[in-house]
This record gives C-alpha cells, structure tokens and sequence, in this order.
C-alpha cells in the first residue's frame, strides 16, 4: 500500500492502531505510587482520608507517551518506506523486465537500478518467476527464474555506448508472453524514440494471453551532442534534447588526446527549443588541439563528440597567377578555392604583390599548405625557398591554367608536363567532354562517388613514365591523369591538372571538389607512405588510405574511455556516420592516424517516445530513492520507552536509591576505562595488509587513472591465473598500492604502469619505495610506449620515468642478457614481450668478469641476484589483462596469439625471479637446460 510518497510492506498491521483508544482508557485507571507525607502532628486532623474516594488517574502527559511508544511499535512492524518507487500490481505469472540499456540510460541510471530492484522486491515478495532481458543485447530466448537470479543479473547490466533497434527481441518476447499465461512485461525505457521506440511499443502491447505492459518514461531524457564542426571562426557542436517547455543552460569543455582541458563555453536551449550550438571560441591551433567535446551534466556517450584529423583546420595560404583577381574577384580561382576550402580550412590569401612575394610571407608565417592556381615561373629565389619548404614537410597544391602549361623547367609539379595542354576540338583532342573515371584503389580518393555530371574540357596532360600509374590518384574516363601526387622529402607535391576556376572544368562548382580538397589537405604533414601493392614501389608514391583500423579505446555508456570489448571489428578509413554495436564509439587506429567514430551521426535529433494510444500503464523514475522508515521507528520507540521508565522512576521514588547506586558504578566504570589500554587503530592493521599476510599477491601501483587502474588489476588478476594453472604457486587476488600511505612489504612483486603524465614522488613515498627495494622487494616499471620508441632505446628517455626516479638510488641498468637467471628461471625465454615485443627489458647490471673471482660473469649475487627494478615498455600487463568471462582485453600488437602466450611466459617468469632469485643460476640445473635445448 502507498500514498503521498509513503508505502508500508504489512499495511495490514496499521489496523493494530484501531486499538490505541482502549489502551488509552486503561493507562488511565493505573494509579500513581503512593504519595509520601511527613507526619507533622500538628496537620494530623487537617489530612484525613475522606471515607469516599476515587482511584487516582494516571497523568494525561504520561498517558500520551505511551500511546505514541505504542503507535511507533505498529508503524514499525508495517514496514513504511518513503518515496517508494511505484510497482505494477502483483499478478500470477511471471514477470518480464525490459532494461533500455543504451546510453541514453546513463544519465539516469542509478534511478533506473532502484526502480528494477523495486519491481524485483514486488515480484520476490508476490513469489512470482521474473525473466530480465537488456535491450541493447544480442536477441537470444528469455530464460525465466527467481528475482534473486534476476537481481544478480541485473548487477552485470551496465549501459552501453550504442543503442540497438528494440524490435528484434519482438520475437523472443512474443514466444515467452505466449508460453507464460497472465506475465506481466514492465520495460524501463530512456524515454527516447531511438532504436524505434514506437516500433517497438505498439506490438508490446497487443501481445495477448493477459499480459499486462507497464512502461517508466524518465521526465527528462538524455542530452547529446553531434555534428561538430571546426568553423572558421570557432568549434562547434549541436546541443540535443527532446523535451521542450522549460528553458535550460548548461556547460560544455573540449579536451586534447590526453585528457587536459582546453576550454569550456555555456550553451542555453530556449523553452521551446530542442536544440542549440555550443560555440567554443579558441585560436586555432588550439581548435585543431581539441580530440574530445563533452557534456558536463549528465554523462553518456552520446554526450561526447571525438575528434580526428578531419577535423583540424590547417591553413592554406592562396596564391593566383592570374590578373582578374581584381577585376572580377568572384569569377577568379581564388574564389572557387576559397569557397571549397572555407568548410574544413583557415584560408589565408594573398594579399596583392607578385606571387613570388606571396610564397615568401606565407612560408615565413608558417602556413602549412600552399596552393598556387595557374602560377607558372617563380623567381630563383621564391622557387628555391619553396623547394626547401616542400622538402622540409610544406605540401604544395597546384593547379593547372595557361601560365603553367606554358612554363618550362618547373621540377615543383609531381609529374613531368607535356607544354600547351589537351583541348577539346584541337590535336590530342577529345570529340566529346571527358567525364571522371574510378578513383584507384591506393588513391586518397577512394570510396568518394563518382559523379557522371563532372566533365572536363582541357586539361594539362602528363608524358609517359613508369611511375605516372603510382602517382596518380584521379583519372579521366579516358584513363589520363586528373590529380597526380608525389613526396618530396617530408613533403607532397599535389597537382589538379585542371584550373581551379570553371575554364576547364565544372569539377570546381561540384561538392566532389570539397571533398578531393578535404581528403587532400588532411594529408598535409604526414610522412610517405607505401601500398602494399606494387604500384606504390617507388619512394615517391603517394600515401594510400588504411583499409580498415583496429579500435585502440573505445567509450562505454557513460562517456569514459575504456579498453575495447572483444566484439569491436575494426572501421573503413573513411570512418563511420555512427557508432553501432560492433563498431562503439572510440578512437580507432594509431595515435598518429587515428579515426574517431561517434555514438550520434551529425543529423541526428532526439525525439521523445511516443505512447500515444498505447495500452500501458505508464509511471516514472523515482526522483530519490526509497528511504526505510523502520529502523528510524525503532529507535523512536526505544527512545519513548527510555523516557517512560525514568519518568516512572521518578514517579515511584525509586530515583533516589539508584542514583546513589549509579554514583558508585560510575566511578568503577571510569576507573576501568582508565586502566584500560588504548584500542589498537585502523591504521596499525587495515584490511589490506592483513588480507597480504594471509596470503601472498601480486600488487600494483595506483596511478589514478582509471582506465590505468583497470587495466593492471586484470592484467595481475589474468596472470595470477596462469600461475595458479601451471606452478605451484597459488597467489591471492591483485592488490592496488599506494606508495605514498601503504605497507609494500608485503609483496614480493610490484607492478608500477607509467602514465604520460606521471607526477614526481613525494618525500615519504621516495623513503618507502627506496626502502621496499632495499629490502629486497622488485619493482617493475613498464612505460607502455614501446609502439612508440625506437627498439633498443633506453627507457629513462621517458620524462615520465625520470621523475617518478628522482631520488631513489637505482643501480646501473642492462638489457636483460642471454644467460640471465630471468631467462631460465621457469620458462627458456629469449626474449619478454607484453603487447608489444620490440622493448627490451633491462635490469640491474650483472657483475663483469673482472668483478668475479673466477674471472667470468656470473649471476650469483648476494641477496638472491634478485634484481630491485625492471624496466620495460612492452605493456605486459595490457597483455596479461582478462576480463570476467576470461578473455583477453586488449588485443597484441602484432595481433598474434603466441605473442600474448609468450607474455604470459614472460610474467611468469619474472614473478619465479622474484620469488626464488638465483635458483636456477645453480651448475646443478646445467644438464635439465642442455636436454631441454636439444644439446
């Protein structure tokens, strides 16, 4: 029973309360204690009895405080819970509890787990059979059970970064509602319309067989951005929502890669709007910084727009050959141009004064990419800083026109030119205008439509050469070059062999133009590249877009990067319009080339879920969540009956005799809790250092970030298996460390992964962590940048690693060599990879021959050989990693399943090191190694 945001669980008790008038009529009869009268002699005949009396009545004050102590105890024994969250009514068959797990549903989620535990409880307490089912899942049968079963899967449900289209578990809900007679469905929707919301509600509630639908809509919806765009003037995204009637303010920030904030704006949404654009106003090369723009209020994945490369605007300085700029700006090349590049690009033109003059105040502004319309002859000194500057990593975009087809001796064009240029109508004439032949496959052209309206009149035409196929990235219908490329040194050299006005071509009026410039200018300053196919076999050959990028971290529901799940399959190039469930939201492909793929796609809207003419129940979220009154009743009533029973006492008299008594026994007590030693603190014995005595484990250091913190503790918990599996060592659960407040002794290995932008230690933890590899404890230090460094370098380059070393006395460091006791200590190893393999693993140094007493280099030391510090990049703990299923987390770079077998080795190993030194280093083990090597 519930009302007014009140509900009891035995309502039936409360009729207890009818009786509270009879009680009250017998506490009055009880007499009060016997009054006590001095016996003055004088007053004798003043005070006697009268012969009629009347019993004495219990005080109206006293009879008031038992009435309340006993409507306590019946209130408490009815169970009352404030802000109940509201349940469908009990019924006989089973109950169906559909779970919106997408990531509109992180915002609200934690009102969403009440509400299922609420209809859980209703269930349990009805002794119905539930059967739960999250709607962004794979459809697969609903299995029915109990509600403990079904509170216990609900724990494993957590939003996820995409939504799925809800009507395909239509079918599997359609055979449980027609199996189970009388079941109840509940669906605790996001109150959206994506993934077909009306789709999937109209049949829910025309399934028959009694079933009864019940659906919770949220009062407000998930928020979400999309469509950002690196305006000329400043970034920009589209704030969604999908309610209107109230106004409503709220903040946006933008961050770089790694996580550091680089500006915030506020956004307002007017009462009857349901969407607006947050504007962030930066410089920008501080715009072209930004990787990530996020909602504050309200966390999910649709909440986050992540940005790549085509995002960034680089600057593309304009310089035109011709003379009617001036006379007719809006007819020249440098309008056509600066329309198409305006979208994606922070155009720069020239302003007056010779071309020459031009290149020289763009190369000296630093402009990345310069594109020169119909420039023929350049002056010795511009063309030789031009040289230099396309050598040094400037890309060069040309275009064709009369100047250029009639120069001679020009080396800054990717092809050699044949003079005057093809013509319709003239000698190597066409009969017809020219349509766009296929982009080729290796062309960052591929995958753009070919549009049959595009045609071409003239172009300059490109002589024979062997290398014209690997540089080419568009051809005419007829097969000749359109756009040719080469490198030069760090730099490319790009050339439309058409104008850039519509002289020669239409192609600068079409949207494909927008697009072949986009692709064009987004490859400025990237290093060459080769195909895997022979036709880039040259050095020069142009870059060649990805086929497909693995994901490297992908978001989950609520907005936060995290490792990829196993089912992420790898993207196009090109990206994706929208994340979907084998393809989540996230960055995809290397740290240099990477693709990020958004949970919206830029036209997005949200809309509100339609239930109009629906046959359900509809009911909301619980704003707060139940409270229980019981416990606060009982110590109500405990408090009353406390109050009663001094009050009697006083009443009685016997007040007197027992605080006479009461004085004693607090003098004892006090005496006692004097004697008494101080209780031992927390901090002599916390949890954690008990549960290590108990038991040995592996530790790790506790970095703070998450994603970091995660990925280590199943990275020790993945190879704390393997060593259960195939020693016999046993060890417990891994334990985060802190070395600045916890006890390290306790672990005989730990693991310390080395964030980018790792602190410096503090004193205390330098004291502790030089300490702990005094004592013979190892610390292994792993970088994770192997991918990154060069193969063989030595990792203190590492900023990161330098000053979380300052200050601790570390030994002279090698590259772990051949007859090393970590090569043989469990495994015959060569060499130790993690999810990388080219980062050596180094250790402290071993004695050199002159050190020894036998002259030779031995690995027998004092203290075991164990070494204090490893050091390595390979990320072994990204290898090691396993989730709850079992499986791998993160893939290995290579992707290689021996490579991830062989880091297990290497983990094993190590851990063998640390925990039995220089055992294998002992002559006796000599002839087990030679057999096991085939000597």
């Amino acid at each position: 029973m519930s009302a007014l945001g009140l509900a009891f669980l035995s309502p039936w008790m409360l009729t207890a309360l009818l009786g509270l008038p009879a009680l009250y009529w017998l506490l009055r009869l009880v007499p009060p204690r016997p009054r006590k009268v001095d016996f003055p002699p004088l007053r004798l005949l003043l005070d006697i009895v009268p012969t009629e009396e009347t019993a004495a009545r219990t005080p109206w004050w006293l009879v008031a405080l038992r009435l309340g102590l006993a409507a306590l105890i019946i209130l408490f024994l009815a169970g009352p819970i404030l802000n109940p969250a509201s349940t469908a009514a009990p019924g006989s068959g089973p109950l169906l509890l559909l779970v919106d797990d997408g990531w509109p549903a992180a915002p609200d989620w934690e009102a969403r787990i009440a509400t299922a535990e609420a209809e859980l409880t209703a269930a349990e307490t009805a002794d119905r059979p539930v059967a739960l089912l999250g709607l962004s899942g794979e459809p697969a049968d609903i299995v029915v059970g109990t509600a403990s079963q079904a509170r216990d899967a609900l724990k494993l449900i957590t939003p996820q970064p995409f939504t799925r289209d809800r009507t395909s578990h239509l079918p599997a809900i359609s055979r449980f509602v027609a199996d189970h007679a009388g079941s109840d469905v509940t669906w605790l929707s996001d109150g959206l319309e994506t993934g077909n919301g009306r789709g999937f509600a109209d049949p829910l509630s025309k399934l028959g067989n009694d079933s009864r639908l019940a659906v919770h809509v949220p009062q407000n919806s998930a928020r979400a951005l999309a469509a950002a765009d690196n305006a000329p003037d400043a970034l920009t995204a589209r704030v969604l929502r999908a309610e209107t009637g109230t106004g409503e303010t709220g903040l946006v920030r933008a961050f770089d890669l790694r996580g550091r904030p680089l500006g915030e704006t506020r956004y307002t949404l007017g009462a009857n709007e349901t969407e607006t654009k947050a504007r962030l106003e930066m410089p920008l090369e501080l715009r072209n910084e930004v990787a990530r723009i996020e909602l504050t209020d309200g966390r999910s994945a649709g909440g986050v727009q992540l940005l790549d490369e085509r995002w960034r605007r680089r600057a593309v300085g304009i310089v035109s050959g011709a003379t009617s700029d001036t006379a007719q700006p809006l007819l020249s090349p440098v309008y056509y141009l600066s329309r198409a590049l305006e979208p994606f690009a922070d155009v720069r033109n020239s302003s007056g004064g010779s071309p020459s003059d031009s290149i020289q105040r763009f190369i000296e502004d630093g402009v990345p990419v310069i594109a020169l319309a119909d420039v023929g002859t350049l002056t010795p000194h511009a063309k030789d800083a031009l040289t230099t500057w396309v050598q040094n990593g400037g890309m060069l975009l040309r275009f064709a026109g009369t100047r250029l087809a009639a120069a001679e001796g020009d080396d800054l064009v990717p092809v050699r030119l044949r003079r005057g240029g093809r013509v319709l109508g003239g000698a190597l004439a066409w009969s017809t205008p020219q349509p766009l032949g296929q982009f080729p496959p290796e062309s960052p052209f591929a995958g753009l439509p070919v549009t049959e309206d595009v045609v071409v009149n003239r172009q300059v035409l490109a002589e024979p050469d062997p290398d014209l196929a690997s540089r080419t990235w568009a051809v005419l219908g007829d097969g000749t070059p359109l756009v040719t490329a080469r490198h030069d040194g760090q730099g490319l050299l790009v050339l439309f062999h058409v104008t850039a006005d519509t002289v020669w071509s239409n192609l600068p009026i079409s949207g494909l133009f927008v697009e072949m410039l986009r692709r064009t200018v987004a490859l400025a300053g990237e290093a060459p590249r080769t195909t895997e196919a022979g036709a880039a076999a040259a050095s020069n050959a142009p870059a060649p877009e990805t086929p497909s990028l693995s994901p490297t971290r992908t978001l989950d529901g609520s907005g936060a990067f995290r490792a990829p799940p196993p089912t992420a399959q790898p993207v196009p190039a090109t990206g994706l319009a929208a994340a979907d469930a084998t393809h989540p939201p996230g960055i995809y492909g290397p740290p240099d080339g990477f693709v990020a793929v958004n949970a919206l796609a830029p036209d997005a809207k949200l809309a509100r879920l339609d239930l109009n003419g629906i046959t359900a129940s509809v009911r909301g979220y619980a704003n707060v969540e139940p409270t229980r009154l019981a416990p606060w009743l009982l110590v109500g009533a405990l408090i009353a009956f406390l109050v009663d029973t001094l009050l009697v006492l006083i009443l009685s008299g016997s007040l007197q005799r027992i605080r006479r008594r009461g004085a004693v026994a607090g003098i004892l007590l006090a005496l006692a809790f004097v004697a008494a030693p101080p209780p031992a603190s927390a901090q002599d014995v916390s949890q954690k250092d008990l549960q290590a005595a108990l038991r040995t484990s592996l530790a790790y250091i506790i970095t703070g970030d998450r994603t970091i913190d995660e990925t280590s503790e199943a990275g020790l918990r993945g190879l704390s298996l393997q060593l259960s599996q195939r020693t016999a060592f046993e060890p417990g659960d891994p334990i985060g460390v802190d070395p600045a407040r916890d006890e390290m002794a306790f672990y005989p290995l730990i693991y310390w992964p080395v964030g980018d932008n790792a602190p410096a230690l503090s004193s205390e933890a330098v004291s502790r962590v030089d300490a702990y590899m005094k004592r013979g404890g190892t610390i292994l230090f792993d970088t994770r940048d192997a991918i990154y460094s060069a193969t063989g370098s030595a990792p203190e380059s590492s900023q990161s690693l330098r000053r979380i070393l300052a200050g601790l006395d570390i030994p002279e460091l090698e590259q772990v060599p051949a007859n090393h006791v970590l090569t043989k200590s469990f495994y015959l190893l060569p060499d130790f990879p993690g999810r990388y393999r080219t980062g050596p693993l180094w250790v402290e140094a071993l004695p050199t021959a002159e050190q020894t007493e036998s002259g030779e280099a031995d690995p027998v030391r004092s203290g075991d050989g164990v070494s204090p510090i490893l050091i390595t990049s390979n990320d072994l703990a990204g290898a090691w990693a396993i989730d709850e299923r079992g499986q791998p987390m993160l893939p290995t770079v290579p992707s290689d399943p021996r490579q991830r077998e062989m880091a297990y080795r290497a983990g094993i190993n190590i851990v063998m090191y640390a925990l039995t030194g220089n055992y294998k280093a002992d002559q006796v083990h000599i002839p087990a190694l030679l057999e096991r090597l085939g000597q």
